[in-house]
C-alpha cells in the first residue's frame, strides 16, 4: 500500500503526465455526458421496447460499446462504431489496393492521408447507419414529439454529427491525453454498465439465489478469467536475434554479436477476430428475417443463429474466430518485411539463413503459436454464453469474456504502459516491482 501511494505521488509529480491524465478524464466525462443527451423529438417514456431489444444479442454488444447510448436514443447512439468500421475497411483495403499499400509504407505523410480517408469514410458510414437506426426506432414504437419528416432530418444530422464529435474526442485524447483515445471511448462505454450489472447480480444472488457464497465464487471466477485474458494478451514467443556488425566512425566493423529477441505475439490479431465473427453470425438471421422466407430449414437457421446461448451458435462462432484469427494475423504480421528489415540491419536468427529462409521460419513459428492463441481466444469469446447458461444476469455475463473483457484488458494495459514509460523516463520506479510492464505496442486495440 505504501508503494502504491508513493507511485501515485510520483505520477502526480510529473506535470506533463498529470496534465495528460486530467485532459483525458475531462474529455471522457464530456463523452459520457453526451451519451445521456436525447435525440430531439423523442419521447423518453416510450423507450422501454427499445431497451428490451438491446438487452442481449449483437445489439446488446453494440449497446455496451456505446455505454447504453444506443438504447437511450442518444445523440451519440452510433458512438464510435462507424469509425471502427471505417478503420477495418481501410486495413482490408491495404491487402488489395496498391494505392493504400503505398500510403501505409510512406511513413508519417502516408499515415496522415490514411487518417483523413478514414475520417471521410466514417462520415459516410455514419450517414448510412443513421437512417437504419431511426427506422429501428420507429419499429420499436418510439413516440415522436415532432413531425416525422422534421424528426428524420434533424435526427439524421444529429447522429452523424455525434459520431464526428466522438471521433474528434478520441483523436484529442490520443494527441493531448494518455492512451489511445478511440479505444478509451469504447472501454469507458463498456465499463459504464459495470456498476449497475454488479449490483443487480449481487442483489439477485443474495435475495433470490444461493446467497453471498455464490456471489463471491462468481467474483473469484471473474478474477481468474481476467488474469487468463491478460496472460493471453501479453503472451509472446521470443525469437533470439543476433546483430554481428555495428557501424562506427563511418565504417562497418566486426563486433561481438549482441543478442536480442524478436517478440511474436500469441494473439497478434487482438479482439478483431471476435468482431468479424460476430458480424458474420449476425448476417444470416438478418437476411432471413427481412426476406420473409419460410420453411423448416429457415426456422432451424433462425433458431440456431438467433440463440447466442445455443451449442450450434457457439460452435460456429468459435470456428469463425479461429479462421479470422489466422486471417487477421496474416494482415498484421508481415514476416517477409520483418526478414528484410533484419537482413538490412545486419541481424539474423541463429541457425537460420537471412532472407527467404528467415521469412519461412517466422511463418512456421507464427502458424504454430497462432493455433493455441486462436483456440484460447475462441474460449474467451464463448464464456459469456456459458455464464448466461448457468444463470448469471445477461449484463453481468458480458464481463466474463468476449469483446468486452478483451477490449478492457487491452486498453488498460496499453494506458499503463504509457504511464510506465513516463515514470521510467523520469527515473522513478515503475508500476511493477521489476520496472517492466509488458503491455501492448502502439497498435490500436481494435
Amino acid at each position: 500500500m505504501k508503494r502504491f501511494v508513493e507511485t501515485i505521488r510520483n505520477i502526480w509529480g510529473i506535470e506533463e503526465l498529470k496534465g495528460k491524465i486530467l485532459t483525458t478524464l475531462g474529455l471522457l466525462l464530456i463523452y459520457r455526458i453526451g451519451s445521456t443527451v436525447l435525440l430531439p423529438g423523442v419521447d423518453p417514456s416510450s423507450l422501454t421496447q427499445l431497451q428490451a431489444q438491446t438487452s442481449e444479442g449483437l445489439l446488446g454488444v453494440l449497446n455496451a460499446f456505446t455505454g447504453g447510448a444506443f438504447s437511450r436514443a442518444s445523440v451519440l447512439a452510433l458512438g464510435i462504431m462507424p469509425y471502427i468500421s471505417a478503420s477495418i475497411i481501410i486495413q482490408l483495403m491495404g491487402m488489395a489496393v496498391p494505392a493504400v499499400q503505398k500510403m501505409q509504407k510512406d511513413g508519417e505523410s502516408g499515415r496522415r492521408k490514411l487518417n483523413q480517408i478514414t475520417r471521410y469514410l466514417t462520415i459516410l458510414i455514419a450517414g448510412v447507419q443513421a437512417p437504419s437506426y431511426l427506422a429501428n426506432l420507429s419499429a420499436q414504437g418510439v413516440v415522436l414529439t415532432l413531425d416525422p419528416a422534421t424528426f428524420w432530418f434533424l435526427a439524421w444530422v444529429t447522429l452523424t454529427t455525434g459520431t464526428i464529435f466522438a471521433m474528434w474526442l478520441g483523436e484529442r485524447i490520443t494527441d493531448k491525453g494518455i492512451g489511445n483515445g478511440i479505444s478509451l471511448l469504447i472501454m469507458v462505454g463498456i465499463i459504464a454498465t459495470l456498476p449497475q450489472a454488479f449490483f443487480q447480480e449481487m442483489l439477485s444472488q443474495v435475495n433470490q439465489g444461493a446467497g453471498w457464497v455464490a456471489f463471491i465464487i462468481e467474483l473469484f471466477v471473474l478474477f481468474v478469467i481476467t488474469m487468463f485474458a491478460i496472460a493471453l494478451t501479453q503472451a509472446v514467443r521470443q525469437i533470439p536475434v543476433q546483430y554481428a556488425k555495428q557501424a562506427a566512425a563511418g565504417r562497418t566493423t566486426a563486433t561481438p554479436a549482441a543478442r536480442q529477441y524478436l517478440p511474436m505475439k500469441v494473439n497478434a490479431a487482438g479482439v478483431m477476430p471476435i468482431i468479424f465473427a460476430q458480424a458474420i453470425m449476425f448476417i444470416p438471421i438478418t437476411v432471413l428475417q427481412f426476406s420473409g422466407a419460410e420453411g423448416d430449414s429457415v426456422s432451424w437457421l433462425i433458431t440456431v443463429f438467433g440463440n447466442i446461448q445455443g451449442l450450434g451458435y457457439n460452435l460456429t462462432f468459435a470456428l469463425l474466430i479461429i479462421v479470422f484469427t489466422y486471417f487477421y494475423t496474416a494482415i498484421q504480421v508481415n514476416t517477409t518485411s520483418i526478414s528484410d528489415d533484419l537482413k538490412r540491419n545486419g541481424g539474423f536468427i541463429p541457425g537460420i539463413k537471412p532472407g527467404g529462409p528467415t521469412a519461412e521460419f517466422l511463418d512456421t513459428v507464427l502458424s504454430r503459436i497462432t493455433l493455441p492463441g486462436s483456440i484460447l481466444l475462441s474460449i474467451i469469446a464463448v464464456l459469456p454464453a456459458l455464464a448466461m447458461v448457468v444463470g448469471l444476469n445477461t449484463q453481468w455475463a458480458y464481463f466474463y469474456g468476449g469483446t468486452s473483457l478483451l477490449i478492457t484488458v487491452g486498453v488498460i494495459l496499453d494506458t499503463l504502459q504509457q504511464v510506465e514509460s513516463y515514470l521510467l523516463n523520469r527515473h522513478y520506479d515503475g508500476l511493477m516491482k521489476t520496472g517492466k510492464l509488458r503491455g501492448r505496442t502502439q497498435t490500436s486495440t481494435i
